[in-house]
């Protein structure tokens, strides 16, 4: 089945407090966003990528894929005024019946052995939604006040959100609204189930300077 990756790094950045959008920022000497690319590269041969970026920032991202990167396997889109939309455009340019994954850009640290078990999943259940254990204490917000919930029922949503094609592309034709935070949840809105996988401690957010930190330490370690 054709693979393909739409990598959406529309992010501006605003909490790094740096004027950079925080997919270009240097990590390790290489920006944020070659960590990402580099991975789904690297997980399949015959993976494809879609980049969605900010209209703005089109040069750079092409500068760094042709920095690095193999561009016959790569290909530039722009992004929209929502997550939603950023997605939707990338999809745009998905033509052929394929297993998709839609990834943060900033989530960098995500594994091969992750996109993998992903895939493989996704082929047989049509998604894949990588989730963690919820560590802390969890209170719900009601009509009057909080209350306390258990934390072993709440699980913490990553990316790379993964399905077929077939599903995924439809589900993207409806309307959209501000609670499509994710494509689980427009996936949801379409009717559809999706099916939960183990997801990755490391595979988690930069979106604060001391996250770059802790990438740093990471990949460092052997």
């Amino acid at each position: 089945m054709k693979k393909i990756a739409v990598i959406v790094a529309g992010g501006s950045g605003s909490r790094m407090n740096n004027p950079t959008p925080k997919q270009f920022l240097l990590l390790n000497g290489k920006p944020v966003l070659y960590y990402s690319v580099n991975t789904f590269l690297q997980s399949y041969p015959d993976m494809q990528v879609i980049l969605v970026l900010p209209e703005d920032h089109v040069a750079t991202g092409q500068e760094i894929i042709d920095a690095f990167f193999d561009n016959s396997r790569i290909r530039i889109t722009t992004g929209g005024s929502s997550r939603f939309h950023s997605v939707q455009n990338g999809l745009k340019l998905v033509e052929e019946e394929s297993i998709v994954f839609v990834h943060d850009a900033v989530r960098c640290l995500l594994s091969t052995q992750l996109v993998h078990w992903c895939y493989e999943t996704a082929l047989e259940n049509g998604s894949a939604i990588p989730v963690i254990d919820c560590k802390d204490s969890v209170r719900l917000i009601t009509p009057d006040g909080n209350e306390s919930l258990e934390r072993s029922l709440v699980k913490l949503v990553q990316t790379p959100q993964t399905f077929h094609s077939k599903i995924l592309i439809p589900a993207y034709q409806i309307d959209y609204k501000d609670k499509y935070t994710d494509e689980a949840s427009v996936a949801e809105a379409f009717g559809l189930k999706v099916k939960l996988v183990e997801g990755e401690e490391n595979n988690f957010k930069i979106t604060r300077p001391a996250d770059l930190i802790v990438a740093e330490q990471i990949l460092a370690t052997p």
